[in-house]
Protein backbone atom coordinates (compact mmCIF):
# COMPACT_ATOMS: atom_id res chain seq x y z
CA UNK A 1 0.00 0.00 0.00
CA UNK A 2 3.04 2.55 0.79
CA UNK A 3 3.81 1.95 -3.04
CA UNK A 4 1.12 3.03 -4.53
CA UNK A 5 1.35 6.38 -2.33
CA UNK A 6 4.54 7.14 -3.22
CA UNK A 7 4.01 6.44 -6.75
CA UNK A 8 0.88 8.15 -6.66
CA UNK A 9 3.20 11.07 -5.06
CA UNK A 10 5.74 10.87 -7.61
CA UNK A 11 2.93 11.04 -10.35
CA UNK A 12 1.52 14.14 -9.36
CA UNK A 13 4.16 16.08 -8.77
CA UNK A 14 5.29 15.51 -12.08
CA UNK A 15 1.97 16.17 -13.04
CA UNK A 16 1.98 19.43 -10.98
CA UNK A 17 4.80 20.88 -13.11
CA UNK A 18 3.22 19.64 -16.47
CA UNK A 19 -0.08 21.76 -15.79
CA UNK A 20 1.88 24.49 -14.97
CA UNK A 21 3.61 24.71 -18.24
CA UNK A 22 0.72 24.52 -19.82
CA UNK A 23 -0.84 27.20 -18.34
CA UNK A 24 1.77 29.47 -18.97
CA UNK A 25 1.24 28.92 -23.06
CA UNK A 26 -2.52 29.40 -22.65
CA UNK A 27 -3.93 32.26 -24.44
CA UNK A 28 -5.47 35.35 -22.24
CA UNK A 29 -9.06 35.97 -22.78
CA UNK A 30 -9.62 39.21 -25.02
CA UNK A 31 -12.30 40.16 -21.73
CA UNK A 32 -9.15 40.46 -19.78
CA UNK A 33 -7.64 44.04 -19.32
CA UNK A 34 -4.28 44.30 -19.07
CA UNK A 35 -3.41 45.56 -15.74
CA UNK A 36 -6.24 42.62 -14.51
CA UNK A 37 -3.99 40.36 -16.41
CA UNK A 38 -1.09 41.65 -15.28
CA UNK A 39 -2.62 40.96 -11.47
CA UNK A 40 -4.00 37.84 -12.35
CA UNK A 41 -0.56 36.54 -13.12
CA UNK A 42 0.98 37.79 -10.23
CA UNK A 43 -1.52 35.99 -8.17
CA UNK A 44 -0.92 32.90 -10.25
CA UNK A 45 2.52 33.29 -9.72
CA UNK A 46 2.35 33.28 -5.87
CA UNK A 47 0.36 30.37 -5.84
CA UNK A 48 2.52 28.25 -8.37
CA UNK A 49 5.68 29.04 -5.83
CA UNK A 50 3.64 28.32 -2.79
CA UNK A 51 3.13 24.44 -4.74
CA UNK A 52 6.83 24.81 -4.89
CA UNK A 53 7.14 25.20 -0.86
CA UNK A 54 4.65 22.52 -0.76
CA UNK A 55 2.52 25.53 0.91
CA UNK A 56 -0.39 23.65 -0.59
CA UNK A 57 -3.04 25.13 1.70
CA UNK A 58 -1.56 28.99 0.59
CA UNK A 59 -1.53 27.81 -2.64
CA UNK A 60 -5.46 27.33 -2.83
CA UNK A 61 -5.92 30.31 -1.72
CA UNK A 62 -4.04 32.09 -4.18
CA UNK A 63 -5.69 30.07 -7.03
CA UNK A 64 -9.23 31.00 -5.16
CA UNK A 65 -8.43 34.66 -4.90
CA UNK A 66 -8.04 34.78 -8.81
CA UNK A 67 -11.52 33.12 -9.42
CA UNK A 68 -13.52 35.21 -7.05
CA UNK A 69 -11.43 38.30 -8.65
CA UNK A 70 -11.86 37.68 -12.49
CA UNK A 71 -14.40 34.80 -12.36
CA UNK A 72 -14.81 34.66 -16.03
CA UNK A 73 -10.98 35.16 -17.56
CA UNK A 74 -9.20 32.54 -18.52
CA UNK A 75 -6.53 32.82 -15.63
CA UNK A 76 -9.69 31.90 -13.29
CA UNK A 77 -10.01 28.76 -15.60
CA UNK A 78 -6.46 28.13 -15.23
CA UNK A 79 -6.74 29.30 -11.13
CA UNK A 80 -9.57 26.79 -10.43
CA UNK A 81 -8.43 23.50 -11.90
CA UNK A 82 -4.79 24.45 -10.01
CA UNK A 83 -6.81 25.16 -6.87
CA UNK A 84 -8.49 21.66 -7.19
CA UNK A 85 -5.08 20.03 -7.55
CA UNK A 86 -3.81 22.02 -4.52
CA UNK A 87 -6.48 21.06 -2.11
CA UNK A 88 -5.82 17.28 -3.65
CA UNK A 89 -2.19 17.52 -2.14
CA UNK A 90 -2.81 19.65 0.85
CA UNK A 91 -5.68 15.90 1.49
CA UNK A 92 -8.45 18.88 1.31
CA UNK A 93 -11.11 16.23 0.02
CA UNK A 94 -14.33 18.14 0.16
CA UNK A 95 -12.46 21.07 -1.10
CA UNK A 96 -11.13 18.77 -4.26
CA UNK A 97 -14.18 18.00 -5.14
CA UNK A 98 -15.90 21.48 -4.65
CA UNK A 99 -13.38 23.01 -7.20
CA UNK A 100 -13.11 20.07 -10.00
CA UNK A 101 -16.76 20.00 -9.75
CA UNK A 102 -17.01 23.72 -10.07
CA UNK A 103 -14.56 23.52 -13.38
CA UNK A 104 -16.18 20.54 -14.94
CA UNK A 105 -19.47 22.51 -14.83
CA UNK A 106 -17.69 25.92 -16.26
CA UNK A 107 -15.78 23.84 -18.53
CA UNK A 108 -17.25 21.12 -19.87
CA UNK A 109 -15.42 20.83 -23.11
CA UNK A 110 -12.00 21.57 -21.83
CA UNK A 111 -9.02 18.94 -22.07
CA UNK A 112 -8.68 19.05 -18.83
CA UNK A 113 -12.28 18.18 -17.67
CA UNK A 114 -10.59 14.25 -17.40
CA UNK A 115 -8.13 15.31 -15.26
CA UNK A 116 -10.38 17.03 -12.89
CA UNK A 117 -12.48 13.94 -12.87
CA UNK A 118 -9.79 11.98 -11.96
CA UNK A 119 -9.12 14.50 -8.88
CA UNK A 120 -12.82 13.78 -7.51
CA UNK A 121 -11.73 10.28 -7.79
CA UNK A 122 -8.87 10.18 -6.50
CA UNK A 123 -10.22 12.14 -3.34
CA UNK A 124 -12.26 9.43 -2.96
CA UNK A 125 -9.77 6.94 -3.34
CA UNK A 126 -7.33 8.04 -1.10
CA UNK A 127 -9.82 8.37 1.65
CA UNK A 128 -11.11 4.63 1.02
CA UNK A 129 -7.16 3.71 1.53
CA UNK A 130 -6.92 5.64 4.69
CA UNK A 131 -10.47 4.73 6.41
CA UNK A 132 -10.35 1.28 5.05
CA UNK A 133 -13.98 -0.28 4.61
CA UNK A 134 -15.98 2.65 4.12
CA UNK A 135 -18.70 1.05 1.03
CA UNK A 136 -19.98 4.55 0.22
CA UNK A 137 -16.29 6.46 -0.52
CA UNK A 138 -15.66 2.88 -2.77
CA UNK A 139 -18.81 3.69 -4.48
CA UNK A 140 -18.27 6.69 -5.42
CA UNK A 141 -14.93 6.41 -6.63
CA UNK A 142 -15.65 3.07 -8.35
CA UNK A 143 -18.13 5.57 -10.30
CA UNK A 144 -15.85 8.45 -11.16
CA UNK A 145 -13.04 5.66 -12.45
CA UNK A 146 -15.98 3.93 -14.45
CA UNK A 147 -16.99 7.36 -16.30
CA UNK A 148 -13.79 8.45 -17.08
CA UNK A 149 -12.46 4.80 -18.30
CA UNK A 150 -15.81 4.77 -20.50
CA UNK A 151 -16.15 8.58 -21.50
CA UNK A 152 -12.49 9.29 -21.81
CA UNK A 153 -11.32 6.59 -23.48
CA UNK A 154 -8.43 8.22 -25.41
CA UNK A 155 -7.37 10.35 -22.09
CA UNK A 156 -3.68 9.85 -20.37
CA UNK A 157 -5.96 9.25 -17.14
CA UNK A 158 -8.14 5.94 -18.71
CA UNK A 159 -5.75 2.90 -18.12
CA UNK A 160 -5.38 4.98 -14.21
CA UNK A 161 -8.28 4.34 -13.70
CA UNK A 162 -8.92 1.65 -14.92
CA UNK A 163 -6.26 0.32 -12.60
CA UNK A 164 -8.11 2.03 -9.73
CA UNK A 165 -11.22 0.74 -10.78
CA UNK A 166 -10.45 -2.79 -10.90
CA UNK A 167 -8.74 -2.46 -7.72
CA UNK A 168 -11.79 -1.33 -6.18
CA UNK A 169 -13.86 -3.74 -7.29
CA UNK A 170 -12.05 -6.09 -5.46
CA UNK A 171 -11.95 -4.25 -2.86
CA UNK A 172 -15.88 -4.32 -2.98
CA UNK A 173 -16.25 -7.64 -3.69
CA UNK A 174 -13.67 -8.98 -0.58
CA UNK A 175 -15.99 -7.40 1.74
CA UNK A 176 -19.24 -9.36 0.11
CA UNK A 177 -17.40 -11.92 0.57
CA UNK A 178 -16.12 -11.82 3.91
CA UNK A 179 -19.91 -11.13 5.12
CA UNK A 180 -21.23 -14.30 3.40
CA UNK A 181 -18.68 -16.16 4.84
CA UNK A 182 -19.85 -14.91 7.99
CA UNK A 183 -23.84 -15.62 7.51
CA UNK A 184 -22.59 -19.22 5.92
CA UNK A 185 -20.22 -20.37 8.51
CA UNK A 186 -23.41 -19.32 11.20
CA UNK A 187 -25.86 -21.63 9.06
CA UNK A 188 -27.79 -18.44 7.50
CA UNK A 189 -28.00 -19.80 4.18
CA UNK A 190 -30.14 -17.51 2.48
CA UNK A 191 -28.11 -13.94 3.13
CA UNK A 192 -24.58 -16.01 2.68
CA UNK A 193 -26.34 -17.24 -0.73
CA UNK A 194 -27.35 -13.21 -1.64
CA UNK A 195 -23.82 -11.98 -1.01
CA UNK A 196 -22.56 -14.73 -3.02
CA UNK A 197 -24.29 -14.43 -5.18
CA UNK A 198 -23.95 -10.62 -5.47
CA UNK A 199 -20.32 -10.87 -6.26
CA UNK A 200 -21.06 -13.18 -9.49
CA UNK A 201 -23.18 -11.10 -10.37
CA UNK A 202 -21.84 -7.56 -9.95
CA UNK A 203 -18.22 -8.26 -9.46
CA UNK A 204 -17.78 -11.02 -12.14
CA UNK A 205 -14.23 -9.61 -13.47
CA UNK A 206 -12.79 -10.30 -9.61
CA UNK A 207 -10.49 -12.37 -8.42
CA UNK A 208 -13.59 -13.59 -5.79
CA UNK A 209 -15.51 -15.14 -7.90
CA UNK A 210 -14.23 -18.68 -7.81
CA UNK A 211 -14.88 -19.16 -4.20
CA UNK A 212 -18.44 -17.51 -4.44
CA UNK A 213 -19.14 -20.38 -6.46
CA UNK A 214 -17.83 -22.73 -4.12
CA UNK A 215 -19.10 -21.25 -1.23
CA UNK A 216 -22.45 -21.63 -3.53
CA UNK A 217 -22.28 -25.32 -3.51
CA UNK A 218 -21.32 -25.51 -0.09
CA UNK A 219 -24.37 -23.26 0.76
CA UNK A 220 -27.04 -25.53 -1.32
CA UNK A 221 -25.49 -28.10 -0.30
CA UNK A 222 -26.93 -27.28 2.83
CA UNK A 223 -30.10 -26.29 2.38
CA UNK A 224 -30.29 -29.19 0.22
CA UNK A 225 -30.76 -27.80 -2.86
CA UNK A 226 -28.98 -30.62 -5.02
CA UNK A 227 -29.49 -29.28 -8.82
CA UNK A 228 -28.59 -25.38 -7.54
CA UNK A 229 -25.67 -26.91 -6.58
CA UNK A 230 -24.13 -29.08 -8.98
CA UNK A 231 -25.09 -26.04 -11.37
CA UNK A 232 -22.22 -23.81 -9.44
CA UNK A 233 -19.98 -26.54 -9.77
CA UNK A 234 -20.30 -26.71 -13.19
CA UNK A 235 -20.01 -22.97 -13.84
CA UNK A 236 -16.96 -23.07 -11.55
CA UNK A 237 -15.36 -25.81 -13.69
CA UNK A 238 -15.82 -24.25 -17.19
CA UNK A 239 -14.43 -21.14 -15.93
CA UNK A 240 -11.69 -21.94 -13.16
CA UNK A 241 -10.88 -25.67 -13.53
CA UNK A 242 -7.90 -25.35 -12.82
CA UNK A 243 -7.76 -23.81 -9.22
CA UNK A 244 -8.38 -24.90 -5.87
CA UNK A 245 -11.79 -24.02 -5.05
CA UNK A 246 -12.67 -26.38 -8.35
CA UNK A 247 -11.09 -29.04 -6.63
CA UNK A 248 -12.44 -28.52 -3.31
CA UNK A 249 -15.93 -28.02 -4.99
CA UNK A 250 -15.46 -31.24 -6.90
CA UNK A 251 -14.56 -33.68 -3.60
CA UNK A 252 -17.32 -31.84 -2.13
CA UNK A 253 -20.08 -33.32 -4.45
CA UNK A 254 -18.44 -36.71 -5.08
CA UNK A 255 -18.77 -36.93 -1.12
CA UNK A 256 -22.27 -36.42 -1.61
CA UNK A 257 -22.48 -38.52 -4.88
CA UNK A 258 -23.17 -35.43 -7.34
CA UNK A 259 -20.91 -33.82 -10.11
CA UNK A 260 -20.46 -30.56 -11.36
CA UNK A 261 -23.48 -30.06 -14.26
CA UNK A 262 -25.93 -27.80 -15.08
CA UNK A 263 -29.28 -29.08 -13.72
CA UNK A 264 -32.71 -27.32 -12.71
CA UNK A 265 -33.64 -24.25 -13.83
CA UNK A 266 -32.42 -21.07 -11.27
CA UNK A 267 -30.55 -18.16 -11.90
CA UNK A 268 -27.29 -20.00 -11.95
CA UNK A 269 -28.58 -22.05 -14.94
CA UNK A 270 -29.38 -18.67 -17.05
CA UNK A 271 -25.41 -18.00 -16.00
CA UNK A 272 -24.52 -21.33 -17.24
CA UNK A 273 -26.42 -21.10 -20.62
CA UNK A 274 -25.03 -18.13 -21.42
CA UNK A 275 -21.37 -18.48 -20.24
CA UNK A 276 -21.41 -22.29 -21.32
CA UNK A 277 -23.58 -22.63 -23.92
CA UNK A 278 -23.33 -18.80 -25.61
CA UNK A 279 -27.19 -18.83 -25.27
CA UNK A 280 -27.95 -15.04 -24.54
CA UNK A 281 -31.60 -15.25 -23.33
Amino acid sequence: MLRVKLTLSSMFFLTSFLVLSNCSESPINDNTSVSENVAAEQIFEAGEKAILKKRYSDAADQFREIERLYPYSDWARRALIMQAYSHYKHKSYENVRSAANRFIEFNPNDDDVPYAYYLIGLSYYDQVQEIGRDQKLTGEAVKIFKLIKDEFPGSEYSIKSKLRYDFLQNHLASKEMEIGRYYLKRSHYAPAINRFRGVIEDFSTTPQVPEALHRLVEAYLSLGLVNEAQTAGAILGYNYKSTSWYQRTYELLKSEGLKPISSGNSWLNQIYRQVVKGQWL
